[in-house]
């Protein structure tokens, strides 16, 4: 897996750990599904911002989907 992709599939998984959600992090799946909540999502923005220097939503930009994520990290 690429450094991006394990560093935001990494954050996510952090959050669900914390939240004690056990869930399965793929491209296909929806951040909502997940149980991520518009708190958790801040939080997953400011681990992304401090890990990558950037991150979609700090842009504008509202994934839906994990790989979503992966696909705004590569443009």
């Amino acid at each position: 897996m690429p450094e991006v992709e394990q560093t935001v599939v990494e954050a996510i998984q952090k959050i669900l750990r914390r939240k004690q959600i056990e869930a399965s992090v793929v491209p296909e799946s929806e951040i909502a599904g997940l149980g991520l909540e518009s708190l958790d999502v801040a939080e997953l923005s400011a681990i992304l911002e401090d890990d990558l220097g950037r991150d979609p939503y700090s842009a504008g930009v509202l994934p839906r989907t994990v790989g979503e994520i992966f696909e705004w990290y590569r443009t």
